[in-house]
């Protein structure tokens, strides 16, 4: 009878972790439409129209905007949902059913701006939520977890350094011809990681293989999501909400899924229609980013 009960909740974990991981999605949405109109203001009233990052006194007053603040207690709920989520289904499972984002902020901003998504921009987000859909369904099938070792961590820390620094001497020397994508591509790839570290550590801690390399990982994982946030905003600052959550829904699965698949070995298992099935379902979402990065109007208005 026990057995049967510990049964009953081991299937349980994976639905559990996909309507939680759902709900996050929608908390980003919002947050992500309350932090664009507070980032939109802010540029406007202490911006030069240079469009090269938001600089520290715009930072300032950001804590001054009312629908920013809001937005970004949502974006924490939608955080810790996400980390919760983790906790009950696999990375490659959890991580892109955030995509749910993109639709309800196109249907939110068209609102709130007038401005109407034109067939290419409505096509890549199709392209965007079918890919990742796709991605999802295979992984819910195939996914494995398994214990993550020193190595496995020690791996994710040092490719997450050689990113950081890589992106900080292209902001330094490129600044100035940075456009919207460039910082969206740049928040995706650190969130990626910063879920992936997540997951390691939560991973490790249910394990009892809390150390110093864990402890480490949290506060590289605390550093990475500060400057991740950076990038964020000034995208806001630079293109539309949902230009930026196709970014944060597409980017940083596709990388969090590419370290949880080579590094973390969570599709080990996974027959060769199934990594098909990755490369070509991956490929689409990551083409509908840039697509709509091209084509979104209010970017280009």
């Amino acid at each position: 009878m026990i057995i049967g009960a510990v049964d009953v909740a081991s299937d349980l974990r994976l639905p559990l972790g996909i309507l939680i991981a759902f709900l996050g999605g929608v908390f980003l949405a919002l947050g992500a439409q309350f932090q664009h109109r507070g980032v939109s203001k802010v540029e406007i009233s202490h911006g030069n129209g240079a469009k090269q990052g938001l600089s520290v006194r715009q930072l300032q007053a950001l804590l001054a905007r009312p629908s920013w603040v809001i937005g970004t207690v949502m974006l924490g709920l939608a955080i810790m949902m996400q980390l919760i989520a983790l906790a009950f289904a696999p990375l490659i499972v959890v991580q892109p059913i955030g995509v749910v984002a993109l639709v309800i902020t196109s249907i939110l901003n068209a609102r709130v701006t007038a401005v109407r998504l034109d067939g290419r921009s409505i096509g890549a987000i199709v392209m965007c939520v079918g890919g990742v859909a796709v991605f999802v369904s295979i992984a819910a099938v195939t996914a494995t977890e398994h214990r993550i070792g020193t190595q496995q961590l020690t791996i994710i820390l040092i490719i997450l350094g050689a990113v950081v620094v890589a992106y900080a001497i292209a902001f330094a020397f490129l600044r100035q011809h940075m456009r919207a994508i460039f910082y969206i591509i740049g928040a995706g790839v650190l969130y990626g990681f910063v879920a992936t570290l997540a997951k390691s550590v939560l991973t490790r801690i249910i394990t009892g293989d809390f150390d110093w390399l864990t402890f480490f990982a949290v506060v590289v994982l605390l550093g990475a999501t500060a400057l991740g946030g950076y990038f964020v905003q000034t995208a806001y600052s630079v293109g539309a909400p949902e230009l930026v959550i196709a970014g944060l829904t597409v980017v940083d699965p596709m990388v969090a899924v590419v370290i949880a698949v080579v590094v973390l070995g969570e599709a080990s298992q996974a027959p060769l229609w199934a990594v098909i099935g990755f490369v070509l379902a991956g490929a689409v979402a990551i083409a509908g980013v840039f697509t709509l990065a091209k084509h979104h109007p209010q970017t280009h208005r």
